[in-house]
């Protein structure tokens, strides 16, 4: 038969559980809970932060392109190969604005007008007045300035461009 352990001591030889409202401590762990975390060792090597994000770089570039896709298809549904070869064919008679200055390149009964610059020898005649989708001549006779009169007239884009002589 064996004898009992003296009182209060483990037959086990497990340690005490800690009194109410305290935790036990192992030798080598810290304790649950601890607000942080142990220190690395000295002289380790520091990881290297991490990678910036990347921004949505290719996302405006797709958004043009169905922008400019979306304007072809347009053109061609609702103005045809017209709607394209019109914005491809102007002349400088539509494009040009007044007092800008203009040489023919071709003869007073089939003239071919292209705008110059004013300062150049080449400029000929000089834009007084723009009359958009008209080819009604006789509006040139109401400015005072204007000694000659272009109008170019087909395709639904009409032009009079009420022009004056360079010296």
């Amino acid at each position: 038969m064996t004898t009992p352990p003296p009182h209060g001591q483990n037959p086990y030889a497990q340690t005490p559980p800690p009194p109410a409202g305290q935790q036990a401590v192992q030798p080598g762990v810290p304790p649950q809970g601890a607000p942080y975390a142990p220190f690395p060792a000295q002289g380790a090597p520091v990881p290297p932060p991490p990678a910036p994000a990347k921004r949505g770089g290719k996302k405006p570039l797709r958004v043009i392109a169905g922008v400019l896709v979306a304007i072809i298809i347009a053109l061609v549904k609702f103005g045809g190969a017209w709607g394209l070869g019109w914005f491809f064919s102007r002349s400088d008679a539509e494009t040009t604005s007044v007092g800008a200055c203009m040489h023919n390149d071709g003869t007073d009964s089939d003239a071919d007008l292209n705008e110059v610059d004013c300062s150049s020898g080449d400029a000929q005649y000089k834009v007084v007045e723009k009359f958009d989708d008209t080819s009604d001549d006789t509006k040139c006779e109401t400015v005072t300035d204007a000694t000659i009169y272009y109008v170019q007239s087909g395709n639904a884009h009409d032009v009079v461009l009420c022009l004056k002589e360079v010296k």
